[in-house]
């Protein structure tokens, strides 16, 4: 069983108002970025994050030797620690899923995808 993480209303309030998400992986060698948006996130009730997959060809070759990702996500549009602008880093284990309920969910949001990347948090801290 995991500890639990606080997704707090600040965290909330960014996912709410779009900005660029970035996913850093990595495998054996360097790390691998890809871009998603604030908007296509989706938080499940057990606070795991879902996002939806078309490529991320890189993500799925590192998942196969380090579960491990970080993420980095903000938006102009919320008031942060210092400043207008709020930002978050996020860390956590992913996995890919191409079937069940919240592959499901996902596709009936977001046909496009062919998986959905699932991440479930282990730390997240509140950058900007």
């Amino acid at each position: 069983m995991r500890e639990s993480v606080t997704l707090t209303e600040k965290f909330f309030e960014v996912i709410n108002h779009e900005g660029v998400v970035s996913i850093v992986s990595w495998g054996q060698n360097e790390p691998h970025i890809v871009n998603t948006w604030n908007s296509y996130l989706h938080v499940t009730n057990d606070e795991r994050i879902l996002i939806p997959a078309a490529g991320m060809h890189s993500i799925e070759a590192d998942l196969a030797k380090n579960d491990k990702v970080k993420l980095t996500m903000g938006s102009k549009d919320v008031q942060g620690l210092f400043t207008t602008g709020a930002g978050f880093r996020i860390e956590g284990t992913a996995k890919l899923l191409a079937t069940g309920n919240d592959y499901e969910l996902m596709f009936n949001k977001f046909p496009f995808l062919t998986r959905v990347l699932e991440i479930t948090i282990t730390t997240l801290k509140q950058t900007l």
